[in-house]
C-alpha cells in the first residue's frame, strides 16, 4: 500500500521528511516537484504558491501522479494539498478509483469553496479549532452527512502538524501522528 503525503504551500521540508520517515510514507507531492524553497514564513510561501503555482494547477499535478500510480494507496494532505485530495477524491476515473482506497485531509480550508463534491473513496477530514475566514462548525457539519466522508473538529489549529507553521502544536502533532501510524500500519 503506497502511503502519499500531499504537502502544503511549504511544500518539501526537513520537518515534513520527518513526519514521512514517522508513519512511513513512500512518496511526497508537492507543489514546486521536489525542489526546497527555503520560505522565511507562512506569508512568503502562501504567496508564492498562490502567484506561480495556484490551486486548480496543484490538484490537476496530484490527478496526474495518481492516474500513473499502479499500487493501491492512502492519500495524506496538509492544508492546500488536503483541499487538491478532496478535489480528487470526486474523480470517476478508473484510475483514480482503483488506486486510492482512503484520504485523511488535516485543514483543507479551500474545501468550503467545494462542499458539493461526492467523494469515491474514504476521506477523514480533520478541520482545526476554528479558521479566520468562515466558520469550521459550519463546514463541517455540511459534509458530515455525506457518503464516504467522515468529518472531525480537533482543538488545534490551522497548520498544527506543520513545524513551520506559527500554529505549531506538539501535542497535536504527536496524537495525530500516532493516529497516521495506526491508519497507515500496512506495509509498503
Amino acid at each position: 500500500m503506497n502511503k502519499i503525503i500531499v504537502t502544503d504551500v511549504f511544500g518539501k521540508t526537513p520537518a515534513l521528511l520527518s513526519l514521512a520517515r514517522a508513519i512511513q510514507a513512500n512518496m511526497i507531492i508537492d507543489p514546486y516537484d521536489g525542489k526546497s524553497m527555503n520560505f522565511v514564513g507562512e506569508e512568503q510561501a502562501y504567496n508564492y504558491f498562490t502567484e506561480k503555482i495556484g490551486f486548480n494547477t496543484y490538484a490537476d499535478k496530484l490527478a496526474e501522479i495518481i492516474k500513473q500510480c499502479s499500487a493501491e494507496s492512502i492519500l495524506i494532505g496538509f492544508s492546500v494539498g488536503a483541499s487538491a485530495i478532496w478535489k480528487l477524491s470526486d474523480s470517476q476515473s478508473i484510475e483514480v478509483l482503483t488506486t486510492v482506497k482512503r484520504a485523511v485531509c488535516f485543514y483543507g480550508s479551500q474545501i468550503r469553496y467545494h462542499t458539493s463534491l461526492l467523494p469515491s473513496f474514504e476521506v477523514e477530514l480533520i478541520f482545526p479549532k476554528s479558521e479566520l475566514h468562515f466558520d469550521v462548525l459550519t463546514l463541517r457539519d455540511t459534509l458530515t452527512n455525506k457518503p464516504k466522508v467522515k468529518a472531525l473538529q480537533v482543538d488545534f489549529l490551522h497548520g498544527f502538524m506543520n513545524k513551520h507553521s506559527n500554529n505549531f502544536n506538539q501535542t497535536g502533532y504527536d496524537e495525530h501522528i500516532k493516529l497516521l501510524q495506526k491508519i497507515t500500519g500496512e506495509t509498503c
